[in-house]
């Protein structure tokens, strides 16, 4: 393996701002302190939480980088202490709660997953903050259960497309919300049960209709504001609502009551101030219970468009725009 340069590349940004504020700088190479490695990126993810960085409104954790991107696949080129695997060389996949936007990244050990044979570098990194995020939102804090019915806001963004392909896998019935025709259709042909067009008709209704009155047994709710108190209408006796983003607000109006006479029962996470010990007992359960479908090629990310390192302000004028379907990644170095 050639011997790590004293710099690396890296996107930052001075001021919070437009896509427009993302620059490249020069920074020193980064040293993996205990249960750490440092990756090569090959691929790092674009998701809205590093849009919502570079504007201001999400600091990285105390100790994390500042430098955006919270997933990355790359291979092992440097371990720190106390870490047996990955080994030096091995390609994974990782969640991190930052500096993905950069040459070279530093990872827990625990929070690496090793890319299968046949699964692609850039779908690689597509996986793990969203795999993440829908996991514990949908299976562990949503108790969701083979043969029930949840509703995803947001059906062709990345956490919606994989809400969809996990519970097609594990036997959920998932109906989306999506804005357009277009974007109904691409939800319907990854397995979304319905797709229901939010600008041309009310999604209460339509969940209602669908399920012949019963309603849903689950939630996942990126928007919040006065999106809940609808969200609850569509939710069953004892449904649970999890919101994992505040996009269109952080305060909502709900009637208690109602909630107690239903039993309903309402949640929510971030995942990025977690703890790593709680991130690495996530990622246990992922390995063991996800990651065989994707070695198996049964799970693959919905891929939007690639850029390149030093074109990160065009991935997030896309993701801005709502246009793009599935994952937007950039290209580092493989």
């Amino acid at each position: 393996m050639k011997p790590l340069p004293a710099t690396m590349t890296a996107i930052g940004f001075d001021t919070p701002g437009g896509p427009e504020v993302l620059r490249p700088e020069t920074l020193a190479m980064p040293t993996p302190g205990r249960g750490q490695v440092l990756l090569r990126v090959a691929f790092a993810g674009v998701n809205r939480p590093d849009v919502i960085q570079r504007l201001g409104f999400y600091p990285p954790p105390p100790g994390a980088s500042p430098i955006p991107g919270l997933e990355v696949s790359g291979q092992v080129v440097a371990t720190g202490e106390g870490v047996t695997t990955p080994f030096v060389g091995e390609m994974v996949c990782a969640l991190v709660a930052g500096g993905g936007y950069a040459e070279y990244c530093l990872a827990e050990a625990a929070l690496c997953l090793q890319v299968p044979d046949g699964l692609p570098l850039d779908q690689a990194a597509a996986l793990p903050e969203t795999l993440f995020t829908v996991w514990h939102n949908v299976f562990e804090r949503g108790w969701a259960t083979e043969g029930e019915r949840v509703l995803v806001h947001g059906g062709t963004s990345g956490i919606g497309t994989m809400a969809i392909l996990l519970g097609k896998l594990f036997g959920l019935e998932v109906i989306v919300t999506c804005g357009g025709p277009e974007k109904c259709a691409a939800a319907l042909n990854l397995g979304a049960a319905h797709a229901i067009d939010y600008k041309a008709s009310d999604f209460v209704e339509e969940v209602l209709r669908l399920t012949n009155g019963d309603g849903v047994h689950l939630v996942l709710d990126m928007v919040a504001g006065d999106y809940v108190a609808r969200n609850l209408k569509c939710l069953t006796d004892d449904g649970r609502h999890v919101t994992i983003a505040v996009q269109g607000g952080v305060r909502a109006e709900i009637n208690m009551a109602d909630v107690m006479r239903r039993r309903l029962t309402l949640t929510g996470s971030t995942l990025r101030p977690r703890s790593n010990e709680f991130k690495a007992l996530l990622a246990d359960e992922i390995n063991d219970a996800v990651w065989p479908l994707v070695a198996a090629g049964q799970l693959r990310p919905v891929m939007d468009r690639s850029f390149s390192l030093l074109e990160a302000g065009a991935a997030h004028a896309r993701m801005e725009a709502g246009s793009h379907i599935g994952k937007i990644v950039l290209a580092v170095g493989e």
